[in-house]
Formats: structure tokens, C-alpha cells, sequence
């Protein structure tokens, strides 16, 4: 199973490490990334593979959080993901 990982807010140095980091501490593997910066604001979506996760999805929000405070994160399960965009 995956998580999309969003992160979003005004650009700083490290966010991409930080969060990264957070996500191989969770035992979460980053299968995709792509992020863009706009002005001083940064966009970063992150699909991570979740099936030997050892934590909960909540738990890792958390601390992808709490390492990158200033950051609006969310962190989605695909299932719920892909039900919310189905046309």
C-alpha cells in the first residue's frame, strides 16, 4: 500500500531531508517526489510505499510535523486518496 504525502508552506533549507528522513525513521519507503517552489512559497508532493510502515499514518504526520513545523503536511492513504478524485 501507499501514502501521498503533501507538504506545503514558506521555503526552507533542509525540508526535503527532514522529511525524508522522518518517512525511513517510520520504515515508509519514498517511491516518487515532486516539488516546486513558487516565489518563496514550496510544493512538495511525496508517494511512499507504507506495507512495512512501523507506525501509524497518524503517528508519522506527527513527526514529519514536528520536523517541519512551519510546513502545512497532510498524509493520506492512497485508498482514500484515490476514492476522493474518483470522477
Amino acid at each position: 500500500m501507499k501514502a501521498v504525502i503533501t507538504v506545503i508552506g514558506k521555503d526552507m533549507v533542509g525540508i526535503l531531508g527532514k522529511v525524508s528522513m522522518t518517512c525511513a525513521e517510520a520504515n515508509a519507503n519514498v517511491v516518487e517526489v515532486t516539488q516546486s517552489l513558487m516565489d518563496e512559497y514550496f510544493a512538495m508532493i511525496m508517494l511512499v510505499d507504507i506495507d512495512q510502515l512501523n507506525c501509524s499514518l497518524e503517528e508519522m504526520r506527527k513527526k514529519i510535523s514536528e520536523a517541519v513545523p512551519s510546513m502545512n503536511v497532510h498524509v493520506m492513504h492512497e485508498d482514500i486518496f484515490n476514492s476522493m478524485h474518483r470522477i
